[in-house]
């Protein structure tokens, strides 16, 4: 049976590729027609400036991919109900992300969705994630798996409130990510391999596929996305991405493990956050700019040695929540 499944991953892969890689090249230029290019800050580093005008949105490719090889390829998923709320949270934070990149590019400016606004849209999201899934997944409950320890620890009230964080902060974190060509897209094709391992240790073949079909989607998108950038996945890419990963930890009950997994995005995260407060509080900045792949750009550190050491760190992160997820 398990050769079976291999088979069906590593064919779903495939398919997922090719499409993206076909589909890409038009994509990019309709985006070129309709204008839809990325607008770089006026305070950003001055390397990035040449960007500005590369198309955006490039996440609406691999997100729609991923959806129709799931659905088409296998016709066993529509009586699944995980698979359908995997598609709620890509889709649902991808929408959010389409609708913040599109008054960017019709705006010619940073400012898209309001931050108010745009939190409000994520809460809505994974607050209906969390009841759908307690309505639709007869055995779905609160408690979460301790690494190492081997038991289930039962958080009551508070589980809906961690499902809450790790979709806000997940999604947000994914975005702040995106800022150095193949970045987040790298790291998440990372970090959804990892998941691919432990669906399939639950024996949750379903959503091993539906993850392995996202990573062949963002390897097509990478070829199109290193450096130099053809185009970027946008809000749209970004916030569905962070969406997926952290709706990919809820169902593969690795809720603990989404942390370290997902390290790299929390030490982007973590940077801005102490920036900003250093800089309110003590009026002075802890690096050079943030989030922190700005920090070591600005030490003359190329974009791609960027990308690749992060890359490198985020292998590292995956390795050692496999090995502590399956001792």
């Amino acid at each position: 049976m398990f050769t079976m499944i291999f088979l069906r991953i590593v064919l779903n892969f495939i398919v997922a590729f090719v499409l993206v890689m076909v589909a890409m090249p038009k994509s990019i230029q309709y985006l070129k027609k309709l204008k839809f290019g990325q607008v770089e800050r006026e305070e950003g580093l001055e390397s990035h400036k040449a960007k500005g005008g590369t198309p955006t949105m490039g996440g609406i490719v691999f997100i729609l991919c991923s959806v129709l090889v799931v659905y088409v390829l296998n016709f066993s998923f529509l009586q699944n109900p995980y698979v359908h709320l995997m598609t709620f949270a890509f889709v649902g934070f991808g929408l959010i992300g389409f609708l913040d990149d599109y008054l960017i590019v019709v705006r010619k400016t940073n400012d898209g969705l309001k931050p108010l606004y745009k939190y409000a849209l994520q809460s809505v999201v994974a607050i209906a994630f969390y009841i759908l899934a307690k309505y639709f997944i007869p055995d779905f409950d609160t408690a979460i798996s301790i690494p190492l320890l081997h038991i289930n620890v039962d958080l009551g009230w508070f589980y809906p409130v961690l499902v809450y964080f790790m979709f806000t902060s997940g999604s947000n974190a994914v975005n702040l990510t995106d800022g150095l060509d193949g970045l987040a897209t790298g790291l998440s094709m990372i970090a959804t391999s990892v998941f691919v391992i432990f669906a399939i240790m639950n024996k949750n073949y379903e959503i091993a596929i539906y993850a392995m079909i996202i990573v062949g989607a963002l390897l097509g998108f990478m070829y199109f996305n290193y450096h130099p950038a053809r185009i970027f996945m946008g809000d749209t890419g970004s916030l569905a991405l962070g969406g997926m990963l952290a709706a990919l930890a809820v169902l593969t009950n690795q809720e603990l493990l989404f942390i370290l997994i997902g390290g790299v995005f929390l030490m982007e995260t973590l940077s801005v956050i102490i920036q900003v407060v250093s800089f309110k509080t003590r009026g002075k900045r802890v690096f050079k700019m943030a989030p922190i792949h700005h920090h070591f750009e600005m030490l003359g550190w190329s974009e791609q040695q960027v990308v690749i050491s992060f890359w490198f760190l985020g292998f590292i992160c995956g390795i050692i929540s496999i090995v502590l997820g399956v001792m």
